[in-house]
């Protein structure tokens, strides 16, 4: 592999990462734009096995902002990211494949005993599987599927 290369991939790889982070920071900051602008123009997300929907970025973020209104409070951590390139069209790179374990607290809005507390009151945890496509605009989203593999409410 020549340094050219090298360097293409560590680049690649650091606008992946960075993609992944900003779609955590999204989510939880609520910013249903940002979170669109993540995708491909027909990117796609799959949130079944945690109860939601799948669909096109727009109808899926319409779904969350929706839902997650419930949460007042929320800290997606997206952990042990396994980035793979792959081809398209005999072109290397310009597709990826990233797995990545995430635990997620929330805290519920609106408390009946009118508290403050900040501790969650829901976690859940699972893996992510995202596909991603080189475009001129950079990487987007192709897909992302959620796994969800446990939940905990504090009771």
């Amino acid at each position: 592999m020549t340094q050219r290369v090298e360097l293409a991939t560590v680049m690649d790889r650091l606008a992946v990462d960075g993609l992944i982070t900003d779609y955590a920071v999204a989510v939880d900051d609520g910013d249903w734009t940002a979170y669109r602008d993540l995708f491909a123009p027909d990117g796609r997300a799959d949130y079944r096995s945690a109860g939601g929907i799948e669909g096109d970025a727009g109808s899926v973020a319409a779904w969350l902002a929706e839902n997650l209104r419930l949460f007042s409070m929320r800290q997606h951590l997206i952990v042990n990211r396994r980035i793979r390139f792959g081809d398209l069209e005999q072109d290397t790179g310009d597709t990826a494949r990233v797995q990545a374990d995430y635990v997620n607290p929330m805290r519920l809005a609106g408390h009946a005993d009118g508290s403050s507390a900040t501790a969650p009151d829901f976690v859940c945890g699972g893996r992510y599987a995202f596909g991603l496509l080189r475009t001129y605009d950079g990487w987007r989203l192709s897909e992302v599927v959620v796994e969800e593999k446990w939940r905990r409410m504090s009771g």
